[in-house]
C-alpha cells in the first residue's frame, strides 16, 4: 500500500517545497494558493497512472491529517476570553455567510459543495475550512479548487482595502481589529490587513481570527449530519459513522493538549508549521486533478458569490459592532 502511494505523495510534496517558500516570501498569496497553482498547471502533464493512488491519497488523507496538526496552535484560554467578548460578533457574521452562500447560491444554481466551500471558506477561516470541510461532505478536486481560488482572490483585495478605509473612516485599533478579525477570510491576510493598520489592531485581529477558526468543529460536525441523512435519503451506502469527521476530533484534541499541558513552543510550533506545509501538500495534488479550463470557464459564478457574502459579513461586523457597542 505505501509503496503505491508513495509516488503520488513524493510528486505532492516535491510541489509544495518551491510553494512554501515562495508562500513565505509573499504571504498575501500565501503556500495553499502558489501550491494549488503549480498543482493545476502539472495537471497538463499527462503523468503515468501510477502516481494516481498517491494524489488522490494526498488530498483526502493528508489534509485530514494536517488539520489535527494545526490545533496545535489554538490555545482555548485565549479562544474563551475573546469569545466571551465577541460571540454576538462571530453569531451575526458566520449566519450572514451561510444564509448569504445558501440563498445567492441557489439563485446562481450553483452546486451544493461549492455553495458550502465558499460559504465556510468565506464565515470561518479561508483555505483552512475550505480543507476541513471538503472531506466531510465529500467534495470533488474541482470544487475544491474553485472554492480556493474565490476566497484567494478576496483574502488579496482585503489585505489591501482595509486598512485604507480603516483610516478613510476613522476607525478605532479595536474596532479596526475586530473588522479585520471576523470579514478578512485567510490567516495571512488577516495578519497583513492588521498589522498594516497597527500593532494593536494586528495583535486582536489575529486572536479574533483564531477564535473563529474553532467553529470549525460544529460546523464540521452539522454538515456531517446534514450529508449523512441526504445519503441515507438517496439509499447509498454512507452511515454516520463513516462519514464522521474524526480527524476535526483530533484538531480538538491537539488544542487541548497545547492548552493544558507544557508542551514546548518549539514542538507546537513544529506541529502547526507540519500541518501547514501538509495543507500545501494536499492543495497541489488538489490541482494536479482539476481542469485548469474548466475551472476558468466555471468562475464567474462563484467569484459572484465569495463577492456577495465577503461583503455581506464586512458590512454585517460594522454593523453589529456599532448597534452593540462591543
Amino acid at each position: 500500500m505505501i509503496k503505491k502511494r508513495f509516488l503520488g505523495v513524493f510528486l505532492a510534496g516535491l510541489i509544495a517545497i518551491p510553494a512554501w517558500f515562495i508562500g513565505k516570501a509573499v504571504p498575501i498569496i500565501g503556500s495553499p494558493v502558489i501550491g494549488i497553482l503549480f498543482g493545476m498547471l502539472l495537471a497538463f502533464w499527462n503523468r503515468p497512472s501510477k502516481f494516481n493512488e498517491g494524489i488522490q491519497y494526498t488530498s483526502k488523507k493528508i489534509l485530514q491529517y494536517a488539520i489535527i496538526f494545526l490545533g496545535f496552535e489554538m490555545n482555548l484560554f485565549n479562544v474563551f476570553r475573546v469569545g466571551k467578548q465577541t460571540l454576538l460578533l462571530m453569531v451575526f457574521t458566520l449566519s450572514v455567510a451561510f444564509l448569504t452562500a445558501y440563498f445567492v447560491g441557489k439563485l446562481l444554481k450553483l452546486d451544493s459543495n461549492t455553495k458550502t466551500l465558499i460559504g465556510v471558506g468565506s464565515a470561518i477561516c479561508g483555505g483552512s475550512a475550505i480543507a476541513a470541510t471538503a472531506p466531510v461532505i465529500n467534495a470533488k478536486d474541482e470544487e475544491i479548487a474553485r472554492s480556493i481560488s474565490t476566497i484567494f482572490l478576496f483574502n488579496v483585495i482585503a489585505a489591501f482595502l482595509f486598512p485604507f478605509l480603516g483610516h478613510v473612516f476613522g476607525m478605532s485599533d479595536h474596532t479596526f481589529g475586530l473588522w479585520a478579525g471576523t470579514a478578512v477570510n485567510d490567516t495571512s491576510s488577516v495578519v497583513a490587513a492588521g498589522y498594516a493598520f497597527s500593532d494593536a489592531a494586528g495583535n486582536l485581529s489575529v486572536i479574533v481570527k483564531l477564535t473563529r477558526t474553532l467553529a470549525i468543529v460544529p460546523i464540521t460536525l452539522v454538515l456531517a449530519v446534514i450529508t449523512s441523512k441526504k445519503n441515507t435519503e438517496e439509499n447509498t451506502t454512507y452511515s454516520m459513522a463513516k462519514i464522521f469527521p474524526w480527524f476535526v476530533l483530533g484538531f480538538l484534541g491537539a488544542s487541548i493538549l497545547n492548552t493544558f499541558l507544557p508542551i514546548p513552543t518549539s514542538v507546537t510550533h513544529f506541529f502547526s508549521q507540519a500541518g501547514k506545509f501538509m495543507i500545501v501538500m494536499a492543495m497541489a495534488a488538489i490541482g494536479l486533478n482539476t481542469n485548469l479550463v474548466k475551472l476558468v470557464k466555471n468562475g464567474f459564478k462563484p467569484i459572484l458569490l465569495g463577492f456577495l457574502c465577503w461583503i455581506s459579513i464586512s458590512v454585517m461586523s460594522l454593523a453589529v459592532q456599532f448597534l452593540f457597542h462591543i
